[in-house]
C-alpha cells in the first residue's frame, strides 16, 4: 500500500490550499480516509476524516467552516480542500488509510501560512 501526499506549499494568510493523497495497493473505496497535521513541537493531531461510504465526515473544531474533506474513489484519492488558512495552520499535513486494524501512513506535505 502506498498513500502519497501532495499540495502544499508556502501560502499566505487567508488564502487556499488544495491537498491531494493517492492511495494505491488495495481497493481504496474499502478504506476511511482520513488527514492528520503536525506541527513544530506538537502532537500529531486530526485534522478531518471521510468514511469509505462517503456518509461520514468530521473535522477538528479549530478547521470546522474552513477545510473540506471529500474523495475520488475513481481515482483513488482524498482531498483537503483547505481555504481561509491561518498561521496556525501550518504544519506537516499527512493522510491515513484504515480499514479493520489496518493502517498506512503517507509522507506528509508541508503546508507553510505566512506573510
Amino acid at each position: 500500500v502506498q498513500l502519497v501526499e501532495s499540495g502544499g506549499g508556502l501560502v499566505q494568510p487567508g488564502g487556499s490550499l488544495r491537498l491531494s493523497c493517492a492511495f494505491s495497493g488495495f481497493t481504496f473505496s474499502s478504506y476511511a480516509m482520513t488527514w492528520y497535521r503536525q506541527a513544530p513541537g506538537k502532537g500529531r493531531e486530526l485534522v478531518s476524516g471521510i468514511s469509505s461510504t462517503y456518509i461520514t465526515t468530521n473535522y477538528a473544531d479549530s478547521v470546522k467552516g474552513r477545510f473540506t474533506i471529500s474523495r475520488d474513489n475513481a481515482k483513488n484519492t482524498v482531498y483537503l480542500q483547505m481555504n481561509s488558512l491561518e498561521p496556525e495552520d501550518t504544519a506537516v499535513y499527512y493522510c491515513k488509510g484504515s480499514r479493520w486494524s489496518n493502517a498506512y501512513w503517507g509522507q506528509g506535505t508541508q503546508v507553510t501560512v505566512s506573510s
